[in-house]
């Protein structure tokens, strides 16, 4: 009797839990579940930028046509420079606009002569060989040895270290000796880079405007004929979803992934240029990586619309997040849309992907992203 009572307890038990797997099964098809899964990503997954990662994005404003190495001499000239702008355009003095424009063009083509003579990078080379120049001008008066002992301080800065040589060529930029004829206009160079300047200046993310649209591939295929190479649905749609974007804002748009030329193709095709290509990455970590960097390289972009599907969406937008970059959501449509109960099939490819999102946002946050590279 005592072991027939333990297998009823065992069959009862099995039945329980068939039962509960067979009502698991029926939820796992219906509308509700991946609605479910998305609610629990975007309350739980965190967005919050990190403000260390954020300074690269926010010294600067995104060009197309910049393309400075994140952390070199020349890149950090630049942040220094549009720092200095920024403050000298609020005083509207157009002379020492002027000079500015000029100490900084003197900083970049002794920055990029040394690095072309094959020098080791070091935060003295180009301001002092400017200061042997400097000191080997003959004297006009006495106010070219009050110059040459302001440019003598510059060389006083001497730490291995970016905010060393921030400090260095912002300091330069203030104060080194240069003859500039009085002028009652600005350039047409300069006031790009006051703009530029302007448009850098570090505000609350929830008051910054988007300087990018980034749009990340979601796959390849092979087109009808089997010979060609296209777009899958997934990437298609979000491409579709930025053509909507680029007609209500007139933003550079980044595509991000392996899928990059291909998707520039499409946009093409539809009459949409997109010259900024990131197409090394392999996976959603390299993709924000990727695309931050090259961000950098180009002025830098505190906050980005970003396209994707909604799925996809919270694991991208902390990625980003963690490499300094806000994100404005802009969820584009799966290639099967939800219905009440059939087919039920549609439902489980909705299932199916906030399950994938589900389980790699729980590995990214406990365990760390990994079989991400560092560098592209």
């Amino acid at each position: 009797m005592v072991k027939q009572h333990g297998m009823v307890k065992i069959v009862r038990m099995a039945a329980v839990l068939f039962v509960l797997l067979g009502c698991f099964v029926v939820f796992f098809y219906t509308p509700f579940y991946s609605r479910f899964i998305l609610f629990l990503l975007n309350q739980f997954v965190p967005v919050e930028v990190n403000h260390v990662a954020a300074q690269s994005q926010q010294m600067a404003a995104l060009s197309e046509n910049d393309d400075l190495e994140p952390g070199s001499d020349l890149w950090i000239a630049r942040q220094a420079y549009l720092k200095v702008l920024q403050e000298a355009g609020q005083k509207k003095d157009l002379h020492a606009l002027n000079m500015l424009q000029e100490r900084y063009t003197l900083l970049t083509v002794e920055i990029k002569r040394n690095q072309s003579d094959g020098k080791t990078a070091s935060v003295s080379d180009p301001i002092e060989s400017l200061i042997f120049q400097q000191k080997h001008k003959p004297l006009k008066a006495e106010q070219d040895a009050e110059d040459i002992q302001l440019a003598s301080e510059v060389a006083a800065f001497d730490q291995p270290d970016h905010l060393a040589l921030m400090d260095k060529y912002t300091h330069f930029l203030v104060s080194y000796p240069v003859r500039v004829v009085a002028s009652q206009a600005v350039s047409n160079e300069l006031y790009q880079d006051l703009e530029q300047a302007t448009q850098s200046e570090e505000k609350p993310n929830d008051t910054v405007k988007p300087s990018a649209i980034v749009v990340l591939g979601g796959g390849l295929t092979l087109d009808k004929s089997r010979k060609n190479i296209v777009v899958n649905d997934y990437t298609r749609l979000r491409l579709e979803k930025t053509l909507q974007l680029e007609q209500q804002d007139n933003l550079p748009i980044v595509l991000s992934g392996v899928e990059a030329p291909y998707m520039q193709k499409w946009l093409n095709a539809h009459h949409v240029e997109a010259k900024l290509l990131e197409n090394r990455s392999m996976n959603t970590c390299e993709n924000t990586r990727f695309s931050s960097l090259l961000l950098q390289k180009k002025g830098g972009a505190p906050k980005v619309m970003l396209v994707t599907d909604e799925y996809h969406m919270p694991r991208t937008r902390r990625l980003f997040a963690m490499n300094g970059i806000a994100t404005i959501p802009v969820n584009a449509p799966m290639p099967t849309t939800l219905t009440a109960w059939k087919p039920a099939m549609q439902n489980y490819d909705h299932s199916r992907r906030a399950n994938y999102e589900l389980l790699a946002s729980i590995r990214d946050i406990f365990f760390g992203v990994g079989n991400c590279r560092e560098v592209p």
